[in-house]
């Protein structure tokens, strides 16, 4: 119970179905107070974990209510490799980290503690189980504007064996009508589309406080290696960025590479943004043993990004190809990239390298 409206409405479900529900909130993420604020000063409210409104909804439906700190395995396991994939040039999704490295395994651990059979969240996917191959498998939920398989294409079979997502099949709009009753303050439930920790400004003001070692100052070049502009650091930049380079020209130009060892960030133009296919690092089979013949899918890179059509080979060091049909635009290393069949999710893995043309 983080307690936002979805968890909510997830433990309220499950204490109508008759299921003897116990609600956790896990602590994950305090930022260091700043030098004028006080020790004691709570994270703000775009913050996952609100302790006092998880609590409270507890005390209405009647069930305990137990809170259990992962604070320092959230930032060595999350916070950590964020701030190290932007200074890498790399464009990280720590929600997927979190989930199969921080969020269940605690979850599941509290469940051993307490006795109980089953960890259920407020996400918008499905499980079932494949009778005939002995699996379980994750399916998108059903409603498309809030599917939120592509965070999950991490979790084992370990995890999906005790998972429950009551809102699978849920619209967000009935979410919100079912949890009105509690008279909550609109304030403090309001969704949020930030990463949970970076609870002022962008990820470029995260970093700045977090990583002052990220301001390094360097040069924008164009596709020849000429200096066109000046930088304050490349960890700043991501590819595909159009708005606030740096850089002056009278065509558009987009940040088309990082390299930041050189402290150099790329421009160019839009068509150079393009890209047939990837190199995907530990890709993980979650509905399926993994594979090494080629399987046909759609696959996407951002949460919000279209499903394309792609072939996915497995190789046999974990990694895997993924050839689009049409070229993609903006295809960066650190992105997560999930492939489906239909609303089935195979698997997934991290963009290693946009992958060479073939001959």
């Amino acid at each position: 119970m983080s307690g936002g409206v979805d968890s909510i409405a997830s433990a309220s479900l499950l204490v109508e179905a008759g299921f003897d529900v116990i609600g956790v909130t896990l602590e994950l993420w305090q930022p260091p107070a700043a030098a004028d604020e006080p020790p004691s000063t709570k994270w703000l409210q775009r913050s996952c974990c609100k302790v006092g409104l998880a609590r409270y909804v507890a005390d209405q439906l009647r069930i305990p209510h137990l809170v259990r700190r992962a604070t320092e395995q959230f930032y060595t396991t999350v916070v950590e490799p964020f701030i190290d994939d932007y200074q890498r040039g790399r464009t990280p999704n720590p929600c997927v980290r979190c989930n199969a490295l921080v969020k269940f395994e605690a979850l599941l651990a509290v469940a051993d503690e307490v006795g109980a059979r089953y960890v259920a969240t407020g996400h918008y996917a499905r499980i079932d189980e494949d009778a005939a191959g002995g699996r379980y498998r994750l399916r998108k939920g059903l409603d498309p504007d809030k599917d939120q398989s592509y965070f999950l294409y991490r979790l084992t079979q370990a995890h999906l064996c005790r998972l429950l997502f009551p809102l699978g099949a849920w619209k967000k709009s009935a979410v919100w009508e079912r949890v009105a009753r509690f008279d909550l303050p609109p304030d403090e439930i309001a969704e949020s589309q930030e990463v949970c920790f970076v609870t002022q400004g962008d990820y470029r003001t995260f970093l700045t406080k977090m990583a002052p070692q990220c301001e390094q100052p360097g040069e924008i070049v164009d596709e020849e290696g000429a200096v066109v502009g000046a930088h304050h650091g490349a960890a700043f930049y991501t590819i595909g960025q159009r708005r606030g380079i740096g850089a002056q020209g009278a065509e558009r130009r987009y940040v088309i590479a990082l390299e930041p060892a050189d402290r150099r960030v790329v421009i160019g133009p839009e068509t150079a943004l393009y890209q047939s296919a990837v190199v995907v690092s530990d890709f993980h089979w979650i509905g399926r043993p993994p594979q090494t013949e080629p399987v046909r899918g759609t696959a996407k890179v951002r949460y919000r990004a279209s499903e394309a059509a792609a072939t996915v080979t497995g190789q046999p060091d974990g990694t895997a190809l993924v050839r689009f049909d049409a070229p993609q635009r903006a295809l960066a290393p650190g992105q997560s990239l999930v492939v489906y069949e239909g609303d089935l999710v195979l698997g997934g893995g991290v963009i290693h390298a946009v992958a060479p043309q073939p001959a």
